[in-house]
């Protein structure tokens, strides 16, 4: 019986890839024609797209989403949002769905990709992990993101979570950023994707209905970066715990 999921789920992978292509190419001349729209409006209808993007594609590989908790954005205010990250899957989530223009903190690596490189500049703030100089410019970038009035997606984790705890140890730079600029943090917890795409298993994609939850505002007042970081933790792998088993459930805050 395993034997024969393992061959359907990776019949079921190429089928995600095909309809990612295709619909990503439908997608992609819109997409570019924001680059000539400045600021903010140019970014906005980009993740627009986006978002028109993943409701199409999302239902067609049986991975619908639901999103709770946009309740927790205030109109004219740019939020540092955390991801937790146990899947590729997670990636065309996490900025699609959250609500207004905001970028992505994202490896410099993919944007020398065909084509798709184009749009991933389009909806990323650039780095290279490996170089210092790179990083205090993706740094300064992001504070730019922020200062327009933009919300700045970032996955703390770094990498996908390949440990059995619910959240892998944060890095400190979103919350070094939520120190100097002193927008609030908005957590989001990202539930199923790692049903949908194991991370150990290779080429293999299952339908599963994913959630997102969207927690209220963590405003950084006096705390530095390290108590930021652990207070976000704490909140995030609280609530993972809770909804792990039912995040369908409409999320309570206290």
């Amino acid at each position: 019986m395993q034997t024969l999921k393992n061959i359907l789920a990776r019949i079921w992978a190429f089928w995600g890839l095909v309809t990612f292509i295709v619909t990503f190419l439908i997608f992609f001349i819109p997409s570019m024609l924001c680059y000539v729209i400045p600021g903010n409006k140019g970014q906005k209808l980009f993740i627009d797209l986006s978002r028109y993007w993943m409701n199409i594609w999302l239902p067609l590989v049986g991975c619908p989403l639901k999103v709770y908790g946009y309740e927790n954005f205030k109109k004219n205010t740019a939020y540092i949002v955390t991801c937790n990250h146990n899947a590729f899957l997670d990636v065309p989530i996490s900025a699609p769905y959250t609500p207004g223009p905001n970028k992505t903190i994202a490896k410099n690596s993919f944007a020398k990709i065909p084509l798709f490189g184009w749009y991933y500049k389009k909806g990323s703030v650039l780095v290279d992990r490996k170089n210092e100089r790179s990083r205090l410019h993706s740094f300064d970038e992001m504070k730019k993101v922020l200062k327009a009035g933009m919300n700045m997606c970032i996955f703390p984790e770094g990498t996908r979570n390949r440990t059995k705890e619910p959240l892998k140890q944060f890095y400190d730079g979103a919350f070094k950023l939520a120190e100097v600029t002193k927008n609030p943090i908005i957590p989001a917890l990202i539930f199923n994707t790692r049903k949908a795409m194991p991370i150990d298993k290779t080429f293999y994609f299952w339908p599963h209905k994913l959630y997102m939850h969207f927690l209220p505002p963590v405003e950084v007042d006096n705390l530095k970066s390290k108590e930021l970081r652990d207070k976000v933790f704490e909140i995030m792998k609280n609530h993972y715990l809770k909804y792990e088993n039912n995040p369908q459930e409409k999320p309570t805050y206290q």
